[in-house]
């Protein structure tokens, strides 16, 4: 640990974790720029056609992914993470509000691009911090806690979005994701520099400081590590299942009722993001009592079980309902995501490098998925997509229970943090 923050005390870590709520509320919405509203905007108010909306959003996609990895290994290799998260909020912020003044296609392609390329830093950013701050035996409890916080300011702020559209139109977005840049800005801002371990936070393990220090591993470890890379298949896969699902719950909805498709699919995403809260609070509180892999398998599982319940019924509160288990899924996966990456992570100095990676193959699933489901929705119909996406959840499940180890094993071997005990810190990451 460097000397900066050997001197950490309860009441500074405290601070810390208070400031990392407030940023992963606000950053909720800031991290994903105009996201779903996008589309709308340029449809309704820039009267452009599906054809240019979807190739400017593909270009948007491309953008972030090509940036994943380089973007974890900005965050190991930096010591100031705060500034990297302050300057990617004003690039997002900034990209975002430039669409009124430059509605062309190429500025729209441009400014959309490096607004994703910029929010990819937040993942791995707000995962690094947090590992700096509280340690390998307080992470868990700390990212169910900055998951819970992230849903609630998803649902919020997708609230705040519908009513406010409803009364002053689809440009409000604008000033809403403004609001939400400025308070993002000031809670990273209030959280204390010297309370980040920038070793701690890349993945070294938290041994005693006098004790040699460690040195980062070749990025070699990457591809060596057989656990990381079976990982990285099982997040594809759960993509490439999870992405369409609900899209295609939208179509359908529409398909019945245009002037209600739009209500009901808002209702969908904000209802989804309430549900993933609990269980977001649940990973945190239990996951390392009951397994790391066994909450991720669940995650996987969930989605089966969802695409075959689509099939049975098109009445939309049948479908809003069973919408509801996107919640339990992706809350579970958000928040168990990063935790089994610190596992296998551990003392490499390469923890958010792996998540950029990981994260990058977690998006080409999820560009893959509308294609995918397009295909068989043309072939054979709507519930055939269903199937198909639940049985590419099946394999990775499948894949996961045979292949992957259980992480919280290589976790449960390690030191406790420095200068705190373990129950110290999960106390403090849990307040």
């Amino acid at each position: 640990m460097s000397s900066q923050n050997r001197d950490q005390g309860p009441d500074q870590a405290r601070r810390a974790g208070r400031a990392l709520d407030a940023a992963n509320f606000f950053l909720a919405d800031v991290r994903d720029g105009l996201g779903p509203y996008l589309a709308v905007y340029l449809l309704t108010e820039q009267q452009w056609d599906e054809a240019r909306i979807g190739l400017v959003m593909s270009i948007a996609t491309i953008a972030g992914i090509v940036a994943q990895t380089p973007a974890g290994a900005l965050v190991d290799a930096t010591r100031s993470k705060r500034l990297v998260m302050v300057i990617a909020a004003i690039m997002v912020t900034f990209a975002s509000l430039s669409l009124p003044l430059f509605p062309g296609f190429l500025a729209v392609a441009i400014s959309q691009g490096v607004a994703q390329a910029a929010a990819v830093v937040f993942p791995p950013a707000i995962a690094a911090v947090s590992l700096g701050i509280f340690g390998h035996d307080a992470f868990t409890r700390r990212i169910g806690r900055n998951e819970t916080f992230n849903h609630a300011g998803n649902a919020v702020a997708a609230g705040l979005a519908g009513l406010s559209a409803y009364w002053f139109g689809p440009t409000v977005v604008f000033y809403l994701l403004g609001a939400m840049a400025i308070a993002s800005l000031v809670s990273i801002l209030a959280i204390p520099a010297r309370a980040i371990d920038d070793d701690l936070a890349r993945g070294l393990d938290d041994a005693d400081a006098d004790e040699q220090p460690e040195r980062a591993s070749s990025l070699s470890v990457l591809l060596t590590c057989r656990p990381l890379l079976v990982f990285a298949i099982c997040v594809l896969l759960f993509h490439l299942s999870n992405a369409a699902m609900l899209p295609l719950v939208g179509q359908k909805l529409a398909l019945q009722d245009k002037n209600m498709g739009t209500s009901l699919m808002s209702a969908c995403i904000v209802a989804a993001q309430l549900v993933m809260v609990p269980f977001a609070m649940l990973v945190g509180a239990k996951a390392d009592h009951w397994g790391h892999k066994r909450f991720f398998l669940a995650a996987l599982l969930i989605l089966p079980l969802r695409g075959a319940l689509y099939t049975l019924s098109d009445n939309p509160f049948w479908l809003v309902g069973v919408q509801l288990l996107d919640g339990v899924g992706a809350g579970i996966f958000g928040a168990i995501f990063p935790v089994i990456i610190a596992d296998l992570m551990r003392n490499t100095g390469r923890f958010n490098v792996a998540q950029g990676a990981v994260i990058t193959a977690q998006s080409i699933g999820a560009a893959l998925s509308t294609t995918l489901a397009g295909f068989v929705v043309v072939g054979a119909g709507y519930s055939a997509a269903f199937i198909a996406l639940g049985a590419v959840a099946a394999i990775g499940a499948a894949v996961c229970f045979v292949a992957l180890p259980e992480t919280r094993q290589i976790a449960d071997g390690g030191p406790r943090p420095r200068g705190k005990t373990a129950a110290a810190a999960s106390a403090i990451a849990a307040e």
